[in-house]
């Protein structure tokens, strides 16, 4: 199975030719104010950053027990469940 080639653009905002005018000029605006004077209150406050946070999700199949499958349904979210279970447990084992 071949993968489809992405295309990455990287640019350097060290390398001022790759730049407009227009943007040369507000990254020198950007980079003279001060922290303070920056303006942060349209950006939504994030109280918990583990939200913030999405690894990649994975697909895959596993063999559940019935009686632990009906449990997992009765607490909601079968998928986020198994998730925030197997989670938990990866970060014990990563503590220790």
């Amino acid at each position: 199975m071949s993968k489809k080639k992405k295309h990455i653009i990287r640019m350097d905002i060290n390398n001022q030719s790759l730049l407009s005018s227009e943007q040369q000029f507000e990254l020198e605006h950007l980079s003279s104010m001060k922290d303070e004077d920056i303006d942060y209150s349209d950006i939504p406050l994030i109280e918990d950053f583990s939200k913030a946070f999405r690894p990649a999700k994975e697909i895959t199949t596993i063999r559940i027990d019935s009686d632990v499958m009906a449990w997992l349904r009765s607490q909601g979210d079968v998928y986020k469940q198994i998730n925030s279970i197997l989670r938990r447990e990866m970060l014990t084992q990563n503590n220790n």
